[in-house]
């Protein structure tokens, strides 16, 4: 398994296929195994990267706060060690975030740009937003991961042909470091780039659930502010599209990237 080091942190990371990279950024408390309906699809055409985020997976868990500029400068780090060139980005909920700072520091690096069920800004502006954010911290604190995993299967995964998906995810999240995980919680919250978006030069493909924890109106009215950026909306899908809608969320992914590789043929 391909580990590099960077910035004190051993960072794990698994690499398929080949051809034009594509580098994959998952999000808070998961790994590189939730692109596993992703990786195959992929790899027939790309050389595919997915990386275990600091604190994540079976990367390093420093005890030290953590920080999504921290976070992007990791990845930065990654597409270095390989000499990867301009990459395909496709970032997951905090993974998304990840590729946002990316975008906005370092856009050369950037061939396109994918944002799954995210947002370029987790600011706390209301006392109802407080109120939620110091709810899930405590939740976090207080109780196992494994039935924080259950619970979170259960929201995600509603459906009784989806066992598998609630058991799975409920597995995942209990192999979760609780210390690495609230330390990568706080660093989502009081992050933001959204006035930094117009920086942004890559072309941009904002995905999002129908029914994901943020409307879609949210995703829309950030979209607006990325030039030349496009919004595609999956229905019946909530967080984590790209297990609950694997198929319709692998096509509309080639496809965009597909697009920019014979725009830059």
């Amino acid at each position: 398994m391909p580990w590099f080091e960077h910035d004190g942190c051993s960072l794990h990371y698994e690499e398929y296929g080949h051809g034009s990279p594509v580098l994959l950024v998952h999000g808070l408390g998961s790994s590189c195994q939730d692109w596993e309906y992703q990786i195959p699809a992929l790899a027939a055409h790309h050389r595919v990267i997915a990386v275990d985020v600091r604190g994540h997976g079976r990367s390093d868990k420093p005890r030290e706060r953590y920080s999504i500029p921290g976070f992007s400068a990791d990845i930065e780090a990654l597409i270095d060690h390989l000499h990867l060139g301009p990459v395909h980005l496709v970032g997951l909920s905090m993974g998304g975030m990840i590729g946002f700072q990316l975008a906005v520091d370092q856009p050369q690096l950037l061939k396109s740009l994918t944002i799954v069920n995210s947002a370029p800004e987790v600011k706390i502006k209301r006392l109802d937003d407080f109120k939620q954010f110091a709810k899930r911290w405590l939740l976090a604190r207080l109780l196992p991961m494994e039935t924080i995993g259950k619970g979170l299967g259960k929201n995600l995964f509603p459906k009784p042909e989806q066992t598998d998906l609630r058991h799975k995810i409920a597995k995942r999240w209990a192999q979760n470091e609780k210390r690495a995980y609230l330390a990568s919680f706080s660093a989502i919250v009081g992050w933001g780039v959204q006035e930094k978006l117009s920086r942004i030069s890559c072309p941009t493909l904002i995905v999002t659930a129908d029914r994901d924890y943020t409307p879609v109106a949210l995703k829309q009215a950030y979209t607006d502010l990325i030039p030349g950026a496009k919004l595609m909306v999956i229905e019946d899908s909530r967080h984590a599209t790209p297990l609950d809608q694997p198929k319709v969320f692998n096509q509309l992914l080639l496809e965009f990237i597909e697009e920019q590789e014979v725009a830059h043929a």
